[in-house]
């Protein structure tokens, strides 16, 4: 039974959009059998490169040309308008509901959805999607619509420039593309599943199936059996299902992992092309009237689907229950059918389209920028009124700074004291509150991060004695002070630092992924290469225990009794290996970590300096304590920060006047530059 109703519309594909559509909320709705379920964002591509390419295919065989006005017209119709709803809604919606530094954060997030180009904003920034930890972004989701239209802006033009070519050669430079695009996916989700995720050239090769079928079809689909076509509708059916089921956010994605659904996704559009059909189970399921709405709406549902989720689970603070996971999806499919009424609708077929015939529509790419750039610059006006200086509540001061030999210390106490007697936030504080996130040490030329293999001297180049500091995002924490003692007492310095890599030899997966981070291994070993090279008069190593776990006989392991040994082992390894390499190895034990966002919660209604002040999470101290014994045991000094941090076990997050916490476990750049003298003094590098 053919599901093909007229010209160039297929209902089963309405159908398939639903799936997606479904999958997708139903794994972000933490549904518990079904963690890969945001693989129907895959099928969405593919459904995508089919449709698009068809229709510029058809346009192409009608006219002998293809319209590139006409096309990003139709776009513009069906993608902006309900795009930049969603994007200000959430911007107000943040405002209302969440503390002013996550509105504000909100902000860059919106502009860089509003301009499509989402996914590589958050590549950029190193986020993974499922980040175990921190506080995903509202509008996060965006990353695959910019997939889509830098897809839509770049695919017309490759058509454009072959309408005049056979067919059968848009055929073979659409197969190398999918090929290209496949092969860097497999390399990119290796290397970097995070960065993988998000990855334009590491995604095109889904479309690219799409476009392939667009193009093959038309001759393939006539010649499949009945049996075939039965056994690729029902066998795609279960494919799309089975990733749902068997994948998870810890898999590295795209990649190989890709494959399942895509391929899926591809075996329903072929059966639901031939003569035969699907079988009438799957034709029911993709064209009964639930699924036909739930497919017109499904653009609405994806939009909402995510900021509805994020913003009512940060606004409670903690994960949301059963109950009120389906009221919030209740919400949403209400608001994708007002949106798809009143929004989607008038703009594709209704009056405002007879209003905006091509190229007119085209105004509705700027028309949507400018409304972006109101609420985001409305957003960052209300935050700043609201999270400025209000007030006039002084920092707090030392009463007799001989207290104690460390005025740093005496401060903390102080600090500690004021915050269990409620005393009110300070109204200048260091840096910014609103500014907060942006709190990151400088690097220099060396971002490690970004795999670059060569050493840079900073501090004192003309120094005579050099100090190598080696870690992660905790060790590159403590460059501002570092780099101060350097310059005042000429140390050369090299900051041998890359985040999610611990200092000591163990292998690690990135943030809630379970694939071994090889370039943390490489990373290593590179580091000791240099070390080895350089002879320092000193090595400072800072790291926080791996957040994912550490592997162990290709197994993850992330409880305390599984790490903890895996751990020792490693740093054994490191500091024997360093005590041969350096003239004097210090561990800067970890910094205590916070259970909550100092940020959020200074931000949230008026809080007191006690409602944020917090306890050391358990694990990071015991895990500390691991290095800690390591380093002891290898003859390696130990410089203990806590003092300068907490006090009888609180750990209030201004000290002073200064905030110490950029996030849970990160200090600030002020704070660790004031830190100088203390740290100097410690690590004898100040004599």
């Amino acid at each position: 039974m053919t599901t093909q109703t007229r010209a160039g519309h297929r209902s089963d594909v309405q159908g398939l959009r639903a799936l997606a559509v479904v999958v997708v909320i139903a794994a972000h709705a933490g549904v518990p059998f079904l963690p890969g379920g945001f693989v129907g964002v895959d099928v969405f591509f593919v459904i995508s490169g089919f449709l698009i390419t068809g229709l510029l295919v058809r346009e192409a065989d009608r006219t002998g040309r293809v319209s590139l006005v006409g096309f990003w017209s139709r776009r513009a119709r069906r993608i902006l308008p309900a795009a930049t709803l969603v994007i200000a809604v959430t911007l107000v919606a943040a405002l209302v509901w969440l503390p002013l530094i996550t509105a504000r954060d909100l902000v860059d997030d919106a502009v860089w959805s509003g301009l499509f180009a989402a996914n590589l904003h958050f590549a950029g920034e190193g986020v993974s999607y499922f980040a175990e930890g921190s506080a995903p972004s509202a509008l996060q989701h965006y990353w695959s619509l910019a997939v889509e239209e830098q897809f839509y802006v770049v695919w017309p033009l490759v058509m454009l420039a072959l309408a005049a070519v056979s067919r059968r050669r848009l055929l073979l430079v659409l197969l190398a593309v999918t090929g290209a695009s496949f092969a860097w996916s497999l390399v990119a989700t290796a290397a970097d599943p995070a960065a993988a995720y998000f990855s334009t050239p590491a995604r095109v090769w889904e479309l690219g199936i799409g476009a392939v079928l667009a193009l093959v079809l038309p001759r393939l689909a006539p010649r499949v059996p009945r049996p075939a076509s039965w056994l690729l509708g029902a066998g795609g059916l279960v494919a799309i299902l089975l990733a749902c089921v068997v994948l998870s956010p810890a898999t590295a994605f795209p990649g190989y992992a890709a494959l399942l659904p895509v391929l899926g996704a591809a075996a329903l559009l072929v059966a639901g092309a031939t003569p035969a059909g699907h079988p009438r189970p799957i034709v029911w399921l993709l064209t009964c009237r639930p699924a036909r709405v739930l497919g017109d709406w499904s653009f609405s549902l994806y939009l909402w689907h995510w900021p509805a989720l994020v913003i009512t689970e940060q606004h409670l603070g903690r994960a949301l229950s059963v109950t009120e996971r389906l009221v919030t999806v209740v919400v949403v499919v209400n608001l994708a059918a007002l949106t798809y009424r009143y929004v989607e609708t008038p703009f594709r077929t209704g009056r405002i389209s007879l209003r905006l015939p091509a190229p007119r529509t085209l105004v509705l790419y700027p028309a949507s920028l400018v409304l972006v750039a109101a609420a985001a610059g409305g957003t960052w006006g209300y935050t700043s009124w609201q999270g400025g200086e209000l007030g006039n509540n002084p920092p707090i001061e030392l009463a007799d700074s001989r207290e104690h030999h460390d005025e740093t210390v005496a401060l903390v106490k102080a600090s500690v004291r004021a915050a269990r007697e409620k005393v009110a936030v300070p109204s200048d504080l260091t840096p910014d509150l609103l500014d907060l996130r942006q709190s990151v040490a400088d690097v220099g030329e060396c971002d490690y991060e970004d795999d670059v293999r060569r050493l840079c001297v900073r501090g004192d180049a003309q120094g005579d004695r050099t100090v190598v500091v080696i870690g992660d995002s905790h060790a590159r924490a403590w460059i501002p002070a570092v780099e101060r003692i350097t310059q005042d007492y000429g140390w050369r310095a090299f900051y041998l630092v890359k985040p999610q890599c611990p200092a000591g030899h163990v292998s690690v997966a990135p943030l809630k992924e379970s694939v071994v981070f090889t370039g943390c291994d490489e990373f290593q070993d590179w580091v000791s290469d240099q070390v080895a090279a350089l002879s320092p008069d000193l090595v400072v190593v800072a790291s926080s225990p791996p957040v994912n776990g550490v592997w162990i006989d290709d197994r993850r392991a992330v409880t305390i009794e599984l790490v903890a040994p895996e751990l020792e082992r490693g740093y054994d390894e490191l500091f024997t290996e360093l005590q041969a390499n350096a003239d004097r190895v210090v561990l800067i034990k970890d910094v205590p970590k916070s259970a909550t966002d100092p940020g959020e919660c200074l931000t949230s209604a008026t809080p007191s300096l006690g409602t944020c002040m917090f306890e050391p999470v358990e694990r990071s101290t015991i895990l500390g304590d691991v290095v800690v014994k390591s380093a002891l045991l290898a003859g390696a000094d130990v410089v203990d920060p806590t003092p300068w941090l907490c006090y009888e076990g609180d750990c209030p997050v201004v000290v002073g006047g200064t905030l110490t916490y950029r996030d849970t476990d990160h200090l600030t750049t002020e704070y660790a530059a004031g830190l100088a003298g203390s740290l100097g003094r410690a690590l004898r590098m100040t004599g």
